[in-house]
């Protein structure tokens, strides 16, 4: 057996397509019973004859009709690039407290990371 080129670190690694589907589709059913909820709860609200009805009429309506749209395009977008998955996060802090980039690199920067390579 051959030894990769460059190990893949654990931390860098991408989520698998059987996992990611997974989580995808988690998201849409969650989505679209939180649809079903606000149809359940403004027919039962338009039994009750509650105060401000139309208000809450609208409100759920508007969850009821957005709800499905938005969950086909959660479920059909894939996760952001793991290049711009932590995009610039710290990168103001670093630049304010470390002007000279040189001074800025630890020892722990300069080693290598350990990989167990299994």
């Amino acid at each position: 057996m051959g030894r990769r080129a460059k190990p893949q670190l654990i931390t860098t690694a991408e989520r698998s397509p059987e996992e990611e589907l997974r989580s995808r589709e988690r998201r849409y059913v969650v989505m679209m019973l939180l649809r079903g909820l606000c149809v359940i709860v403004a027919a039962v609200l338009v039994t009750a004859k509650v105060p401000l009805l139309w208000l809450w009429l609208s409100l759920l309506l508007a969850a009821a009709v957005v709800l499905p749209w938005s969950a086909v395009l959660l479920a059909n977008d894939k996760g952001p690039r793991p290049e711009h998955r932590f995009r610039n996060k710290f990168k103001g802090r670093q630049e304010q407290s470390h002007p000279d980039p040189s001074h800025a690199l630890t020892d722990r920067e300069h080693a290598k990371p350990k990989v167990i390579d299994l």
